[in-house]
């Protein structure tokens, strides 16, 4: 049987899964594709993932599974953008990106 933390993880975990998901089709058929049947584009619906994602990050914080700091500061974003950069580069000297 599993408990609360467990439960919530998994959760996450698939909140992740389907913001992967997401990003996907909007590489396959564009961020501006609306997919038969639904109203928002391939983008808007990545941010609604993100937007669960958060809420559950929220929820196992609220608990005291995670820590408070789900928002990540802007010295956490640049550095993050410098890691992208880097490895980037390197996919530029492959030949992988233009």
């Amino acid at each position: 049987m599993m408990n609360l933390k467990e439960y919530m993880l998994i959760c996450m975990a698939e909140e992740c899964d389907e913001v992967g998901q997401r990003c996907m089709k909007a590489l396959r058929f564009s961020t501006t594709e609306i997919e038969p049947g639904h109203v928002m584009t391939n983008a808007e619906r990545i941010i609604g993932e993100l937007h669960d994602l958060i809420a559950v990050a929220t929820l196992l914080a609220r608990e005291g599974i995670l820590p408070d700091e789900i928002m990540p500061s802007e010295a956490t974003i640049q550095a993050k953008a410098a890691r992208i950069e880097k490895f980037m580069a390197i996919s530029r000297d492959q030949g992988i990106i233009a």
